[in-house]
């Protein structure tokens, strides 16, 4: 674009989409020659093009003005937005982008103060076909993990997606009148074994409450709900949970579940690598060593 219009026009859309760290979309106007010139003179155009490429399919045309908006201060953040987050990370095997999308929703959420990447990752979620009860659910799903008030701003940035995107859906509600505990007891076993159990026991002689709250609120309430899948489910649990950091004892524990579900090990490496670009090297290094102990332990190879 070459008038002040239509540059200020891409500014504000930038704004709304967050200018975020991997937070853009793909439009032919970054296939220009300064973008060229940036990734030939990096040596890696294929990876630039192969960004483009991915970050098209995930996110279809909404962003570009973000990459747009950095050509002034910071153009090779762009670049390596496009070149890592899309051309390295999301362009692996192991995940599709449903389960990408899904799982970039959960760090972003768990860590809150994100709502203009969380508004451009919900949006791309829906765009690769995830449906709206699930990223409501997903949602929902980090709350015993990482409180209320980050679940509850996420789900306000859902709404202005939706509302935006003209989705409309009925939202499910839970109706199970079987006891919660019970219920709650089954699905820990089913998701975490009896070392699950083990843990509730371990809290009785000094928050037996507590260990109540986990078995009826955790999984009888949240896990229970069958609007998201068991694989789907821990992977958000695992991305969350990296992204919140200081969570090695939880993520040992969801890592292990994660593989009783069906997640390989290479897949799990592959949920904690998604991380990096939202949350940083530093948690997912220590994600990553939790999951190296896990493996271990089981007599699992990581591939």
């Amino acid at each position: 674009m070459n008038d002040v219009r239509s540059t200020a026009e891409m500014t504000r859309r930038a704004t709304l989409t967050g200018g975020a760290l991997v937070g853009i979309g793909l439009a032919e106007s970054l296939l220009n020659p300064a973008s060229a010139a940036a990734a030939a003179t990096s040596g890696d155009d294929s990876r630039y093009e192969r960004g483009l490429a991915v970050l098209h399919e995930t996110s279809g045309e909404r962003g570009a003005a973000v990459i747009e908006s950095l050509r002034d201060i910071a153009p090779d953040l762009g670049r390596y937005v496009v070149e890592f987050a899309y051309g390295d990370v999301y362009a692996r095997p192991g995940l599709d982008l449903r389960e990408r999308e899904l799982s970039t929703v959960a760090a972003l959420a768990a860590q809150g103060d994100t709502a203009p990447q969380l508004d451009f990752h919900i949006d791309a979620a829906l765009h690769v076909g995830v449906r709206p009860e699930e990223v409501v659910e997903a949602l929902i799903h980090i709350v015993p993990f990482t409180g209320f008030p980050r679940a509850l701003n996420a789900v306000g940035v859902a709404r202005t997606v939706f509302a935006n995107r003209g989705v409309t859906f009925e939202p499910p509600v839970m109706n199970d009148p079987r006891d919660r505990y019970m219920r709650g007891t089954e699905k820990l076993v089913e998701i975490d074994g009896h070392h699950g159990l083990e843990v509730i026991e371990s809290l009785k002689d000094i928050a037996p409450d507590l260990g109540r709250f986990i078995v009826e609120f955790t999984f009888g309430d949240v896990y229970h709900r069958p609007w998201l899948s068991p694989r789907r489910r821990q992977l958000v649990t695992v991305a969350a949970l990296t992204a919140f950091g200081d969570t090695a004892p939880q993520l040992r524990v969801h890592i292990g579940a994660a593989l009783n579900v069906g997640l390989s090990p290479a897949q799990v490496v592959e949920a904690l690598i998604h991380v990096v670009p939202y949350a940083g090297f530093p948690r997912v290094l220590n994600a990553i060593g939790v999951a190296r102990e896990v493996f271990e332990k089981r007599n699992t190879p990581a591939r």
